[in-house]
């Protein structure tokens, strides 16, 4: 009997332990995961003007690109962790083009935990970013 005990155990502490490797933290630590989405040449429409607006150009394909645009964080096992949305596009100041347009990337509530995290923006593919420059406010990704 006490091996049965034994072995339940073993199982139920395994069983905890992938619980909190794949949905973050038990004790609900977040961060909120930061940084910057680019879309480079022949992908965007903008405001000429210094540090003016920009978001996707449609007629290029990248119409999707636009402020308020979904963003997802998945965990390590592929789970959804938090959503959030691109801010405001802008275009680097003393910009004469409408290259690159950068959206500022802020998705609140991300659960700690994972070792890595995937990001997708608007449905365009994943993005891997390690757990630890996910924390910092390191994401970067392009498009275009």
């Amino acid at each position: 009997m006490p091996v049965a005990v034994g072995v339940a155990g073993v199982l139920v502490g395994a069983a905890a332990l992938w619980a909190w490797q794949a949905k973050g933290s038990p004790d609900g630590g977040a961060f909120t995961l930061e940084g910057a989405f680019v879309l480079k040449t022949g992908a965007t429409t903008a405001v000429f003007e210094r540090g003016g607006d920009c978001t996707g150009y449609d007629g290029g394909g990248y119409g999707d690109i636009v402020p308020g645009a979904q963003v997802t964080v998945y965990d390590g096992s592929g789970a959804v962790v938090a959503t959030g949305r691109l801010g405001k596009g802008k275009l680097p100041e003393g910009s004469n083009s409408s290259v690159p347009c950068t959206f500022p990337v802020k998705v609140a509530g991300v659960p700690k935990g994972s070792k890595f995290y995937r990001v997708e923006v608007a449905h365009r593919g994943e993005v891997t970013v390690s757990a630890a420059d996910a924390e910092a406010g390191r994401f970067a990704a392009s498009l275009g």
